[in-house]
């Protein structure tokens, strides 16, 4: 196994592991909390590509490829001893690096049999939240502190070149009644600044990304406030990751 299979969730997102790199994916995701949350964001992603294909065309795009037909230029036929120029327009194997065959997978998406589709990835839109956690979590330079929060695992990934900070915990116990967990970013001479508060939920994984320029943060934390938030720190922290 390849000391980058973190990257290989997104294969296993979309069912293009052969069995033996399946089998050893699936060990290391049992350890990993990131990478479940991974694979999970990633399938939520795929699957909500599907509706989008419902969105019908505009009236002018028939006449608009008709158009393009008549200037299309078609490839010349192939001769003895000539380059086969076809070998450029073959489709690149599936068998490539994961996560760049997913993103294009999600290009992909974008046009659709019959029409146009948009995509929350189209050029000057604003990315979600969710594709902001995965860039973090996929950054190189992707720092992950682990610490534990009342035997639940967690763990804060930050990425100076991305900026942001994102916790992945499991088994999160449910905060007191009348209570939120509420993050923290240690800002140089700023000291603890809010980083919002933690949604209730169920989940076994809970992926979290961080509110605030987490890049010049020297640390992040996490504490018990009162229903709402705080301005600042009201208890002592549960759980302290330092950068």
């Amino acid at each position: 196994m390849t000391a980058d299979i973190h990257s290989l969730s997104g294969a296993y997102a979309v069912d293009a592991l052969d069995d033996t790199e399946r089998a050893d994916f699936e060990r290391h995701l049992a350890e990993c909390p990131e990478c479940r949350a991974e694979v999970a964001s990633l399938r939520e992603t795929a699957a909500g590509l599907s509706p989008l294909t419902q969105t019908a065309p505009p009236p002018s795009l028939r006449e608009s490829v008709l158009a393009g037909v008549r200037t299309v230029r078609p490839l010349p036929p192939q001769t003895p001893g000539a380059p086969d120029v076809r070998a450029a327009a073959q489709v690149v194997p599936l068998r490539r690096r994961p996560a760049v065959w997913f993103a294009g997978l999600a290009a992909a998406a974008l046009l659709v049999v019959g029409g146009l589709v948009w995509s929350p990835w189209q050029h000057g839109t604003t990315p979600t939240p969710q594709v902001v956690a995965q860039r973090v979590l996929k950054a190189d330079d992707a720092q992950r502190v682990v610490t534990s929060v009342d035997g639940a695992r967690a763990t804060v990934v930050r990425s100076e070149s991305v900026g942001r900070a994102v916790l992945v915990a499991s088994d999160m116990p449910a905060p007191p009644p009348g209570k939120d967990y509420q993050m923290w970013l240690d800002l140089p001479g700023r000291g603890m600044v809010s980083a919002g508060l933690l949604p209730h939920g169920s989940s076994r994984t809970l992926t979290y990304l961080l509110q605030g320029d987490a890049s010049r943060a020297t640390a992040a934390g996490m504490t018990i406030e009162p229903a709402g938030g705080s301005t600042a720190p009201t208890t002592t922290p549960v759980a302290l990751f330092s950068f």
